[in-house]
């Protein structure tokens, strides 16, 4: 059986196109979703909590999430993990980070660090992906001010990643 990570990023208080992002994620079953910052509005979380199936919904803070606290309270009233403005996860024997992308300096460091198997990061709207070592970057594009709007899948037992265009 497949094992999905789904990969949101910079939604920037459009809820149309979190929920459209979501609902195109939904029928592969993610293991858990990670949004990879500037949500914005903590209101923002209501769609994610009502649209995951159950999932595990991880995310952390961008350059536009302004109400830290709002968003960390919102969070944990939905059962929804906040990890500031860094995470790191391990899902299916696979070490995980995940940043905005605004922090040169803690990308940098996560990367030569060389302890994960996947970096994660949003902020450029541009998706994209790369290894720097052992390590798989993966920017899944954008929600907002991005054409094509992406969300990026990827199946951890076969490191496949997929993009898909809302």
């Amino acid at each position: 059986m497949p094992s999905y990570l789904a990969i949101l990023a910079d939604s920037h208080d459009s809820a149309d196109a979190l929920t459209a992002a979501l609902e195109l994620l939904q029928p592969h079953h993610p293991l858990a979703y990670l949004h990879l910052g500037d949500l914005c509005e903590p209101a923002m979380l209501d769609t994610c909590a009502g649209l995951v199936g159950g999932a595990p919904f991880h995310f952390i803070f961008g350059n536009n999430d302004f109400d830290h606290e709002g968003l960390r309270r919102r969070a944990a009233a939905l059962h929804l993990h906040c990890h500031g403005l860094c995470g790191e996860l391990t899902l299916e024997q696979k070490r995980l980070a995940f940043l905005h992308g605004d922090n040169h300096t803690l990308l940098d460091q996560l990367l030569d660090s060389q302890k994960y198997d996947y970096l994660f990061h949003g902020h450029t709207h541009v998706r994209a992906t790369a290894r720097h070592g052992k390590t798989r970057i993966i920017n899944p594009g954008a929600l907002y001010r991005a054409k094509p709007k992406t969300v990026a899948l990827l199946e951890l037992h076969s490191d496949t990643l997929q993009y898909l265009t809302l």
